[in-house]
């Protein structure tokens, strides 16, 4: 079953054409992934699909009856809006259909008859086909998963973190049949990610998705669509098939214009030498030529990234950190951290969001001051910091290449050579055209980039990396894991993405809240493994703990007869269970004495839903008590 289709999309920004005639199509139980480098236009292609942005040329249809929910890589919010009352005047299918029913239910209670009878017997059937009745409880039990617990709390005053918490929240809370993610990992810490990634990989929902977390498309998707020079290439796999067939197509592609190549250094030869009047036999074999030079030259190489700039020398006295304390009012950073770092050492930090590790990085920078301690940095260590707020540091007004002309005008390279700021820019997929646009038209990927760029060119011996993955393409990721296994100084790593962590680091600093960081010897993926052993033993023990006390408690059940406590208990229950039965006979009473009058309605209904579970609660131990009375 089609739940969307795009035909023949066109989009261009006027100085760059992103594609053009692109068809696309969700069927029921696809879950692709839209991969692409930045500034092609993926982003923009999710946006049109959901119907927040026009294209140029072309048509989106969704399927009649389809629920569509989208999540922007950069969710926007009224900042003065609490969270209750974005929830509450949310314009989302679901909370239209309560609000829908609240109405008729009013509308009946004020006013009964037949049309208001079938207007709230249709508004029941909507909530009964949205399973809207337990929205409040779904609800609650979603942001608390999100650690978003404070509905009072006003948009503004939430961190970027916490907004796209939120709105994830939200688009799953719409129980949508196809869900249009633009970068859902970013901002979320790694239990986070794998509890998103667990939930969608198990979920029904159609998804179409763009990301950059490689064991995230991995295991979600059983689709890949690439889209390359705005064109779009389809594999039915997920992302490591989707590797292999890619190698396979280019090795096919490249022999193939190989083979044309070797064809068209002949046929030239013929063209020079043939006669000019022409034969038809002669005239086909000319525009077979053509087709052949066509084929020959569109083997052009797609730019790479080429990063080899020169590090610094560094020396024995590395960076030592002594009896490091922080904390900010109540919440304890670090207490009494202790560590020597080493040569080549590569150091991931992982934990929950707001825990410290963008604290703690920026007082080795000497940002932020520790509450006491001291950090000592040797003096031949030259520090690149790539922090989360940098990109903010690349002014709007300049140029791509004045921005790299601020830091330095020539630049050495690892193997002794030296380029010019435009030459590196253009390693960097920064192309002559590119260089000289404005900083503000970059897509926010082209300027991570752009910004990583400036770190590099200071030939740092010491890499401090907060979150350098995010928004970055595949390609630029795959450059810049080449780039850091190769660099033989430290690195010290902040970041979410599972793959990139277990390709660099040697070992983890655990920030496990309350100021404890444990130091792990291995990769991210063996943490997981040794933690998520540790919970299933810890489990199996509480179970037999459980196990056991129910025994004893069954044994001493059987050899025992009521207390006196107990037996008071049951008279006392007895007499309870009277009254709750007579209260109960009352309330129904009510309900079908006062019909018309919705507050009377609405107050005897909830205290009767509390009324059966006080009564099944009672009678329930009452059974209990009653076998040894």
């Amino acid at each position: 079953m089609n739940y969307l289709s795009g035909e023949s999309l066109s989009k261009d920004l006027g100085e760059r054409i992103l594609f053009e005639n692109l068809d696309i199509s969700i069927n029921k139980g696809d879950k692709i992934a839209l991969v692409a480098n930045n500034g092609t236009g993926k982003s923009s292609l999710l946006k049109i699909l959901a119907g927040v942005e026009e294209p140029d040329n072309g048509v989106v249809r969704v399927r009649k009856g389809i629920r569509l929910a989208y999540l922007s890589q950069e969710p926007q919010f009224e900042e003065k809006q609490s969270i209750q009352d974005l929830i509450d005047f949310s314009s989302t299918h679901l909370m239209a259909i309560i609000r829908k029913y609240e109405a008729a239910l009013k509308d009946q209670t004020d006013n009964y008859n037949n049309d208001t009878q079938r207007d709230l017997e249709r508004a029941s059937a909507a909530m009964d086909e949205a399973d809207a009745w337990d929205f409040e409880r779904k609800l609650k039990e979603l942001l608390t998963r999100f650690d978003i617990e404070n509905y009072d709390l006003e948009i503004g005053a939430l961190s970027g973190g916490q907004k796209k918490r939120l709105a994830i929240a939200l688009a799953l809370l719409q129980n949508p049949d196809l869900l249009l993610l633009d970068e859902p990992t970013n901002h979320l810490d790694l239990e986070m990610i794998e509890w998103l990634e667990n939930y969608l990989s198990k979920s029904s929902t159609s998804i179409l998705m763009v990301s950059h977390d490689r064991y995230f498309l991995d295991s979600v998707c059983n689709h890949i669509i690439e889209l390359t020079n705005g064109k779009l290439a389809i594999y039915k796999g997920n992302y490591a098939y989707f590797l292999e067939k890619k190698a396979e197509k280019e090795a096919i592609e490249t022999a193939e214009i190989g083979k044309a190549q070797q064809l068209m250094k002949t046929e030239l030869e013929w063209m020079r030498r043939s006669p000019k009047a022409r034969t038809t036999k002669s005239k086909s074999r000319i525009s077979s030529f053509y087709e052949t030079e066509k084929k020959a030259k569109s083997g052009k190489r797609e730019q790479e990234l080429n990063l080899s700039v020169k590090m610094t020398r560094i020396g024995g006295k590395i960076l030592e950190i002594k009896k490091l304390y922080k904390s900010f009012d109540d919440k304890i950073i670090l207490k009494g951290f202790d560590y020597t770092f080493k040569k080549g050492e590569r150091i991931g930090m992982v934990g929950k969001n707001g825990c410290g590790k963008s604290t703690f990085l920026n007082m080795i920078m000497d940002l932020e001051k520790p509450d006491s301690g001291k950090i000592n940095r040797g003096d031949t260590i030259v520090f690149g910091y790539y922090s989360q707020k940098g990109i903010e540091t690349l002014k709007p007004g300049k140029r791509v290449i004045e921005v790299l002309k601020d830091v330095a005008d020539v630049i050495t390279l690892a193997n002794g050579s030296k380029v010019s700021a435009s030459q590196l820019l253009n390693l960097f997929l920064f192309p002559p055209a590119m260089q000289h646009q404005f900083v503000e038209k970059l897509s926010g990927g082209e300027k991570r980039r752009l910004y990583l760029l400036t770190v590099l060119m200071k030939n740092p011996n010491f890499l401090i990396l907060d979150e350098p993955t995010n928004d970055l393409d595949i390609l630029t990721l795959n450059k810049l894991e080449s780039f850091l296994v190769d660099f033989s100084g430290c690195i010290l790593l902040v970041s979410h993405d599972r793959y990139f962590l277990d390709r660099i680091v040697d070992h983890i600093f655990v920030f496990e809240g309350e100021g404890l960081i444990k130091d792990f010897n291995g990769s991210y993926t063996e943490y997981r493994i040794q933690q998520q052993e540790r919970i299933k033993i810890v489990k199996k023990k509480d179970s037999e703990k459980v196990s056991d006390t129910r025994e004893k408690s069954q044994t001493v059940v059987t050899k025992t007869k009521l207390s006196f406590k107990e037996k008071y208990e049951f008279e006392q229950l007895e007499r309870e269970i009277e009254l709750l039965e007579s209260e109960k006979e009352e309330l129904e009473n009510s309900l079908n004495t006062n019909a018309d009058n919705y507050e009377i309605i609405s107050a005897a209904t909830e205290r009767l839903g509390e009324v059966i579970g006080e009564l099944n609660s009672k009678s329930d131990r009452w059974l209990e008590l009653s076998e040894f009375a």
